[in-house]
Order: structure tokens, then C-alpha cells, then sequence
């Protein structure tokens, strides 16, 4: 350290200030495992923002030329009507030989800058409704799909969504080197020799907002390819810790048979927990434990949980026990003899031979199997269980039993002991195979990624989505409803941050269609951005992002809205029938950029509206304007302007057993504290506009 330390003493000799930063950032530096260097973060362009005087920009290249747009930010300091007087971002202090301060000042035309937002900035996001859809005899939830630059939506999420999020899977860039992402507005490319940190960085940000969004028991998975998997799983050990490690899941996508070595097809999915420890339960046997499928995200904690995969050829068992009772007229010894012979009929291959163990059945008809009866890791009941024939007791496990002896009771009265002929064998348990329908998922599955493909185009048949090809490699949705069915409750919450085409959004509306109890909720995000080859083009015919005809062709306008909208009215884009539609309920919104001040007086309401609804569990309609009488009120929500209507405001929530939340405008905490004191109970508040605001000022810190 003795050559750092000297150069550190040389900086601080010329700048102590400088020095400080520069001991600090060496400082934060590891020496180990996963080092990166920290690219300067990100500043986003925002082509939709009025620039004024303290604003920063950037100088975008001449209209028709396919230059990148240079990284540099400048900060306005004088605007006249066609031009602005620009400063370049942090330049140091130069002076003249007259000792005064030399500022370099660029001048650039009015149309030829843009603004951005350095990832360093406070932004105040507010969200435009830019859509709705809304099928026939659906039931809630309503989900949303933003279209935003993902850290600032991450930002705003921080608001409306902080600890609440049950699963978050994300499909982010795979960093191939082939142009595929954008970092500072500017496509990576194969020879950045800097693209590995980059990526590094650029994705460091982002986990580390959304391990926040994520409840104790919540759950992420990433999708990765080879290019960065390695990489990419230390930097989730550092953020999430390497304790909570689920797995590392292979999808094998198919041969590629040109390889001269070996076929590299496979992709990864990436999954932690926030906390681990949260699913287990003191006391409760991982057997016991329910699938997290079947349960509500609030009792995880309190029961335990686990995840389960259906088994293959169970529904085909559960129906043949429902026709062998009624055949039998509820007598059990026959409808256990109908069953032995079904499974005996069955071919040596079925997977339904698995469950041949389900031949017995309870008292009101429940198919059942037999299973262990004695207490998990030993030190069980001990106490003589009588056959109901021999009146002798029968084998006591060596573990003891599992149940106490008036539970044992109890289970006896049920018809729910399987007892033998006679008392010299043990005795078994029924379960019913309702219960038991799981079993542990793979870490390894095989299906082939052109499914998604043809969901989305397949011209064989014009089957798909959409009548023209509008993106490469979308995951197939099928899969995700698999394994987002595997790890999330049924009333969970789910967020996609790297929204891509939508296929986590069709996925989340399909699973609530085909299974009566899930009630998920699906938020993406997704941005406008273009691919690369398309974004040459309309740069060479004089296009720059922020022109309608560059706006219609990027990913949310051209892919995910259309996407989403047809697959849920059952008309294509072209006018003509879709084929395979689903239902539910789907708000789009664009997210903005408003002015704190704007938003501090109360002038910026509609822009809001939607996060308050959203932060109430995106539940009904969002209330976007406030009548004269100074509040309005939903099912789920409720909004109070003018605090001298409180006893009418409280009087009516009395009437709204579903209420959830209360938002309160006033500047003065006592004002807020009265209200807050009588809301019905359960209800939580926030005051408006004070946690706003500082929800993204310390976001920022």
C-alpha cells in the first residue's frame, strides 16, 4: 500500500478534497471474490422533459447520423429562445492569470439536447394511465404494466411496494456482446473491454432496490445465460447473501448441433430467498409442511411451506377415486377393490402407477394412501393402541406415535387409522392424496425455447399473437406459469422488472384463469427502447427517440401493450381473431417526471393518483381527481384533501369493510395523527405529500 498511500498524500497536497474521495473509493474497494469496477452510474434520457435553466443534458448527434450519442452531461445555465448556454457536468475550477474563475461554457441549438436524470439525481416519478383493459366476469386482481426506465420505476416502487413483493423474476440482458443492452444510452458492444463491469454495475443497482421491495419471505429468480451466470452469482451472494441460495435451475433449451465441442444450450435461472430461515417452521416437519402454491403469503411464516411441483397423472388417480366410490355406493371395501384393479389395468409405463399406494378411502369418499403414523426424529407418545377386532394392542413404533392418545382417538372416529386383519401388524395413517399431490422440482428440465417464438409469431398456421415477427427469443410463458405457480402463494404478489415482451404478465393472467384459487397479482415494467438494428435505421432516416415514429417501434409500444391487449380481448392487431384468449384485468401507465414543488402544493394530483393506488393493492378503479366536497373513497382506498370534512370522510369509511388504505394531505403531523386515530382498525395511512417525497429523496441518499 506504501505506492497508494504516496500518491494519495500527492492528491491531497493538490486537492484536498479530491484525496478524500479518492481515499474513500479505495477504501470501499474488495480485495476479494467479485471485483468490479464501479462505472459511473448511469444518466437516462428523457426526451418527453421541458429543459430550463439547471437542467442537464446531453448533445444528441445531427438528425441522419448513426452516431452514438456521446456520454458527456452538461449542466444549462442560460437559455435564450433557440439556444441554451451549456457547462459540462462537475468541470474542476480553472482561473485565469488574473487569479478569476474560467467556467467552459458550449453553446447547442434548442433541438439538439435532451434531458437526462444522472442515477445520482432525485427524480419525483408520478404515472400517466396509458390504457386499460378490462374483460367480462373478472375477478380481481388489476395488474399493471409501467413503461419506465426500470431503476426509476424500482424508485417509485419504493413507495408504493416496500417489503410487499412475494416473488420477483426478472429476464435481464445477457450481456452476449452482440449490442443487446444499453448502458448510459449507449449500446455495449463485444469489444468493450469494460462490458463485464458494466453489466456488473448496471445490474448491482438494481437488486440492491428491489431486495427492498421483497417481503421476508419473498423469493427472486434471474435468468442468466453462460456469459455472465458465474459473475452474476456472486454478485447475488453479496447482495442477498450467500446463505440464502436456493439453486441454480438448467434449462436445457435444445441441441445446437453445429458446436464443434459440446452443444451449449442451456439457460439458468438464478433464485434466492430474501430470508430463508422465514419458511421453516419450529416445530413442523418439512412433510407437513404445505406446497406454498395452495396458501395464503401471510402464512408462510406461520405454517411453514414449502415448493411443490404437481405430480404427473394425479388428476387422472383423483378422478378414478371419485367414479370408483360412486360405483361402489360409498361402500370402502369396494371402492378400495375397484382401485387395485384400475391400477392393475394400467399399462407398465403410466405414471399414474406411482400413486398405486392410493387404493384406501376415508368416510366422505376422499381417495387416501397409507402413511407413517409414528412422531418425526423419535421421542413420541407412548401409550397402547387397540385393534378394533382382537381388542390387543397393536405394534407401537419405536419412534412413539406422532399423535397424542385423544388425537389418536379422534383419528380412529374419523375412519382415518388403516388397521390390519389383526392386532400382530402395525397400523398406518390415511392421507389424502389431495394433499399429497407434490413432489420437489428438478433442478434440470428440458423444453425447447422456440415455444415462445411461435406463441408470439408462428406464420405455419398464423397462429400466434401477433401477424409479424416483433421479437427474438421471448420466454415461453408456459414455463414461467410453471415455476411462478411453484414459489408463490396464491394471493402473491409478483414484479418483473426486465418486462421484456410480457410473458411474466401472460403467464401471472393465465395462472389466475385455470386455477379457481389464485388470486396473483402481476406488476411489469418494461421500457421503449429499440433494438439495435432497428435503432440505426431510424437514426439514418433522421429519427431520434422522442419522434412518434421512433416511439411506435420500441418494445412497450410495438410488443408488450399489443401483446398484453390481445391476448386478453381476442383481437389482433391487424383486426383479426385471436384464437386462445385469456382474462383478467390490465392497467398500462407511462411513468413521468414531475416537480416537487409541483407535487408539494397539491397541483400534481393526477399524476400521483396511480401510486396511491397501486401502494393500496391496485385493487378497483383509481380515484384521479377529488370532488369538491374535498375526499373520495373506493372499496379499497381513500383520499382526503380538505381535513375540515374529516367527520364526513370518517363517517363514511364505516360503510367499507374491504378498506385498506387512507391517504391524508396536510402539511401539519398533528392534523394527520387526529385522522389516523380514527380509522377503522387494520386500515393503514400515509400522509400525503411529505412520505412522497421523502420516500425518493432517501431512495436517492
Amino acid at each position: 500500500m506504501a505506492r497508494i498511500d504516496d500518491l494519495l498524500s500527492q492528491a491531497r497536497a493538490l486537492d484536498p478534497a479530491l484525496g478524500r474521495e479518492l481515499a474513500a473509493a479505495i477504501k470501499e474497494r474488495t480485495s476479494f471474490g467479485l471485483v468490479f469496477e464501479d462505472h459511473l452510474p448511469e444518466a437516462v434520457e428523457m426526451p418527453m422533459v421541458p429543459v430550463q435553466e439547471g437542467s442537464f443534458v446531453r448533445i444528441l448527434p445531427p438528425r441522419g447520423s448513426t452516431t452514438q450519442p456521446e456520454p458527456d452531461v452538461y449542466e444549462v445555465v442560460e437559455v435564450s429562445d433557440d439556444e441554451f448556454l451549456l457547462t459540462p457536468e462537475n468541470q474542476g475550477a480553472d482561473t485565469d492569470e488574473a487569479g478569476g474563475e474560467v467556467i467552459e461554457t458550449v453553446t447547442a441549438s434548442r433541438k439538439d439536447v435532451v434531458a437526462v436524470a444522472r442515477y445520482k439525481d432525485t427524480v419525483y416519478p408520478g404515472l400517466c394511465l396509458d390504457g386499460q383493459v378490462d374483460t367480462e366476469d373478472t375477478k380481481e386482481p388489476v395488474h399493471a404494466v409501467i413503461n419506465a426506465e426500470n431503476s426509476h420505476a424500482l424508485r417509485m416502487l419504493g413507495f408504493t411496494h416496500r417489503e410487499s413483493v412475494d416473488t420477483i423474476y426478472i429476464d435481464p440482458p445477457y450481456n452476449t456482446g452482440s449490442n443487446s443492452w444499453i448502458y448510459n444510452d449507449r449500446y455495449v458492444s463485444g469489444d468493450d473491454s469494460f462490458r463485464h463491469s458494466k453489466w456488473l454495475s448496471f445490474m448491482d443497482r438494481r437488486l440492491t432496490l428491489a431486495r427492498d421491495l421483497l417481503k421476508e419471505t419473498g423469493v427472486i429468480v434471474v435468468a442468466i445465460g453462460d456469459d455472465e451466470h458465474h459473475r452474476l452469482r456472486m454478485l447475488m451472494d453479496k447482495v442477498f447473501g450467500e446463505h440464502n441460495f436456493i439453486s441454480s435451475v438448467v434449462w436445457q433449451g435444445g441441441r445446437k448441433n453445429n458446436a464443434r465441442f459440446i452443444s451449449n444450450g442451456a439457460d439458468y435461472m438464478l433464485a434466492y430467498a430474501k430470508n430463508l430461515s422465514t419458511w421453516s417452521k419450529p416445530g413442523v416437519p418439512l412433510k407437513e409442511a404445505p406446497s406454498v402454491s395452495t396458501i395464503r403469503a401471510d402464512e408462510i411464516q406461520e405454517r411453514g411451506a414449502k415448493w411443490r411441483v404437481p405430480k404427473p397423472g394425479v388428476d387422472n388417480v383423483l378422478a378414478q377415486g371419485r367414479k370408483a366410490w360412486e360405483e361402489a355406493g360409498g361402500d370402502e371395501e369396494k371402492a378400495t377393490a375397484l382401485m387395485r384393479a384400475w391400477f392393475k389395468s394400467l399399462p407398465g409405463d403410466a405414471p399414474e402407477k406411482k400413486m398405486a399406494r392410493n387404493i384406501y378411502f376415508l368416510p366422505d369418499g376422499a381417495l387416501a394412501r397409507d402413511g407413517d403414523i409414528s412422531a418425526p426424529g423419535g421421542n413420541g407418545f407412548r401409550y397402547d393402541v387397540l385393534h378394533p377386532v382382537t381388542n390387543l394392542p397393536v405394534p407401537a413404533p419405536s419412534r412413539g406415535w406422532r399423535s397424542t392418545e385423544d388425537g389418536m382417538r379422534q383419528m380412529i372416529a374419523e375412519g382415518r387409522i388403516l388397521f390390519r386383519e389383526d392386532h400382530t401388524d402395525p397400523i398406518s395413517e390415511k392421507r389424502p392424496l389431495e394433499g399429497v399431490t407434490g413432489q420437489v422440482a428438478l433442478s434440470v428440465f428440458d423444453r425447447q425455447r422456440t415455444h415462445g417464438t411461435r406463441h408470439l409469431h408462428y406464420p405455419q398456421n398464423d397462429s400466434g399473437v401477433f401477424p409479424d415477427a416483433r421479437f427474438p427469443y421471448p420466454k415461453d410463458h408456459t414455463v414461467l406459469m410453471e415455476w411462478l405457480d411453484l414459489m408463490t402463494p396464491r394471493d402473491g404478489v409478483i414484479l418483473d422488472f426486465f418486462g421484456g415482451s410480457g410473458s411474466t404478465m401472460e403467464a401471472v393472467l393465465r395462472l389466475n384463469e385455470e386455477n379457481a384459487t389464485s388470486e396473483r397479482t402481476c406488476i411489469l415494467v418494461t421500457n421503449n427502447e429499440l433494438n439495435h438494428k432497428d435503432a440505426q435505421q431510424l437514426r439514418k432516416d433522421g429519427l431520434r427517440p422522442g419522434d412518434p415514429q421512433w416511439e411506435e417501434h420500441g418494445v412497450y409500444r410495438h410488443v408488450t401493450k399489443p401483446r398484453i391487449e390481445t391476448i386478453l380481448t381476442g383481437t389482433r392487431v391487424d383486426g383479426t381473431p385471436y384464437t386462445n384468449p385469456t382474462a383478467g384485468r390490465v392497467n398500462f401507465f407511462t411513468l413521468t417526471y414531475e416537480a416537487p414543488a409541483a407535487i408539494q402544493h397539491d397541483l400534481a394530483f393526477a399524476k400521483v393518483a396511480p401510486a396511491l393506488w397501486l401502494k393500496a393493492g391496485s385493487r378497483g378503479e383509481v380515484i384521479t381527481e377529488i370532488p369538491d366536497h374535498g375526499w373520495a373513497a373506493t372499496d379499497t382506498y381513500a383520499v382526503l384533501r380538505d381535513t375540515d370534512q374529516t367527520a364526513a370522510f370518517l363517517d363514511n369509511l364505516k360503510d367499507r369493510p374491504d378498506l385498506r388504505h387512507v391517504f391524508v394531505i396536510t402539511d401539519s403531523q398533528a392534523t394527520f395523527r387526529q385522522v389516523n386515530d380514527h380509522l377503522p382498525p387494520g386500515v393503514a395511512s400515509t400522509r400525503l405529500y411529505e412520505d412522497y417525497l421523502t420516500t425518493f429523496k432517501i431512495a436517492n441518499d
